[in-house]
């Protein structure tokens, strides 16, 4: 059996230190060329792992030339002794450059205990080996079409399945045809602007998602923040101001995670009909409502043609899946084919196949539910160990059964930037509700609110996370 000891993994992911494991012993000859490897199970039941997990690592070792597979035999160590010591001699013979630290610029990110201003997934919940399934199908088929350039609205496959998820998910009825796919809502919205114009106003909540208006601005248009309240933005404060487009997150407003009522939605729609202004309707996180189904979108509420729906798959895949989409209404999508019609799709062929399938065959409907128990376990943990700490007699919690962040308010007369600091310096990377906000004030004196995003959370750091957070609030 081959050694390796989990002990020694420190921060790497189990599949990628049994990954790193096997290719250091095959580098360093202590695997053989040509040697069988143990079998998944074997490997899983012997290391106590779970049987993915080895596969995974498999299938990364197959990727890179390190193993080969032959079917009904099992796994064996590919002959790469010559090739090696050819790259060992040429990395001896380089002689190395003295390296001016100005001339580059270099990211090592700091490993925190959590980080709770990323957006990032638990790796071992992404279906690695489905998603190699479905990629490796597609590629078999040959197609012509993979190769193919892609227009500007994406394949049909995939957005007729997003037509057909959208259908059993929140009850929209969209025409594929008025679907647009693109690598991400940036991508999008460099889209939208000049579509819309940039000539024209653009609103967006206060406190709000800042990305949106540094894109709207990178794209030569102007915005202006207008404040929302506890049923969504405020529609009166919108009349006073003289947008036409107005950008939204109606199901889960982020950071400060309210819902819009239906009076809210209602009223904002009339005044787009009104105005005869358009609403982007920003769904990013819809998936993740863990007590109820997600409210009726304004899209579906729309009969005047005034609300573009976007969504993306980067919540609940990865960060790294630069997957979205958007819905334009039938006026929209004429003027969106006379003047951008000519660009192609920012997303490969290959990916767009390969997502079609994983929606047709409901992996992704099965994803979803599994992500949605796995956040609502992990987000309860969370929430009772804060409750259950010295720190819930000074704080408290709001959250609305959705998204995967929540609002953590703790009482303390220290500067809210001294206190991040102090959590920063001791593992914990975290942003306060006033880094969303456009107005220099927003905190409540005496009150710091901090914007929780769990998604990236371990469960085994939860107790160091509450602990910390008592040490620095509740200093002994």
């Amino acid at each position: 059996m081959i050694p390796i000891n989990l002990e020694n993994r420190n921060n790497l992911n189990l599949h990628e230190y049994i990954y790193e494991s096997i290719k250091n012993q095959i580098q360093e000859g202590l695997l053989k060329a040509n040697e069988k490897l143990p079998s998944k199970r074997n490997l899983a039941s012997h290391l106590g792992v779970s049987v993915i997990t080895v596969q995974n690592a498999y299938l990364q070792l197959i990727d890179e030339g390190y193993i080969y597979s032959i079917e009904k035999k099992g796994f064996f160590v590919t002959d790469i002794s010559s090739e090696f010591k050819e790259y060992k001699a040429s990395v001896h013979k380089t002689k190395a450059q003295p390296v001016n630290e100005s001339d580059i610029t270099q990211d090592f990110s700091k490993e925190f205990i959590a980080d709770f201003t990323s957006n990032s997934t638990n790796v071992e919940k992404f279906p690695f080996s489905l998603w190699s399934s479905l990629s490796r199908r597609v590629l078999k088929s040959g197609d012509e079409k993979l190769l193919s350039s892609v227009n500007v609205q994406g394949v049909l496959e995939l957005r007729c399945a997003i037509a057909n998820h959208l259908k059993s998910f929140c009850s929209m009825n969209v025409n594929p045809s008025n679907i647009i796919i693109g690598a991400g809502t940036e991508n999008l919205f460099s889209l939208l602007v000049p579509l819309l114009g940039r000539e024209k106003i653009y609103a967006v909540e206060n406190p709000g998602y800042h990305k949106v208006s540094k894109v709207i601005s990178a794209n030569g248009a102007s915005f202006i923040p207008v404040k929302i309240d506890s049923q969504g933005i405020d529609v009166e404060a919108l009349k006073k101001n003289c947008a036409s487009v107005v950008h939204i997150s109606p199901s889960h407003h982020f950071p400060t995670g309210t819902v819009m009522t239906v009076k809210r939605r209602l009223e904002l729609l009339s005044w787009a009909k009104k105005n005869k202004a358009y609403i982007i309707e920003d769904e990013y996180d819809s998936e993740f409502r863990f007590n109820t189904k997600p409210p009726l979108p304004l899209f579906a509420r729309d009969p005047n043609g005034c609300v573009i729906y976007i969504n993306t798959f980067t919540k609940t895949l990865s960060p790294s899946f630069r997957i979205s989409y958007m819905i334009l209404p039938d006026k929209l999508m004429s003027d969106f084919q006379k003047k951008l019609g000519f660009y192609s799709c920012s997303v490969s062929a290959f990916e767009q196949y390969t997502l079609s399938q994983f929606i047709n065959l409901l992996y992704y409907e099965k994803h979803i539910i599994r992500m949605k128990n796995y956040y609502r376990n992990l987000r309860n943990e969370f929430i009772s160990a804060l409750q259950h700490s010295k720190l819930s007699e000074i704080s408290f919690i709001e959250e609305e059964n959705s998204g995967l962040h929540f609002l953590l308010t703790v009482k303390s007369n220290e500067k809210a930037k001294s206190i991040q600091t102090k959590l920063l310096d001791s593992g914990i990377k975290i942003a306060l509700l006033s880094d969303f906000s456009y107005n220099s004030k927003n905190e409540r004196k005496g009150f710091i609110t901090f914007v929780v995003n769990y998604s990236s959370l371990k469960k085994e750091k939860i107790f160091s996370v509450v602990k910390i957070l008592e040490s620095v609030f509740i200093p002994q």
